[in-house]
């Protein structure tokens, strides 16, 4: 298959363009972020909200990877539905 140049109204576009898609790029920051152990959660998105789902093992994960979801450029709201597997823990 061969692809086209991207063009912008015959102009090549300025910058460069992010392909990845936002549940990507949002997994990809929550798997390397201190203070929230991601193995367990599962990220979609439409348009602009982010829906963590899943299990933490601590209730302060929650509100981390919450944090860390709206540090994402492009992410405009974040749906939780996390459940805490120690919550004495924390």
């Amino acid at each position: 298959m061969v692809f086209k140049p991207q063009t912008f109204h015959g102009e090549p576009p300025a910058g460069e363009i992010d392909t990845t898609s936002l549940e990507t790029r949002v997994a990809d920051v929550l798997a390397v972020s201190e203070g929230v152990d991601a193995t367990g959660i599962t990220v979609a998105a439409i348009d602009s909200e982010v829906f963590l789902r899943g299990v933490v093992a601590l209730p302060q994960e929650i509100d981390r990877a919450i944090e860390v979801a709206l540090s994402v450029p492009g992410v405009g709201k974040v749906s939780v539905n996390l459940e805490v597997t120690n919550p004495n823990l924390g």
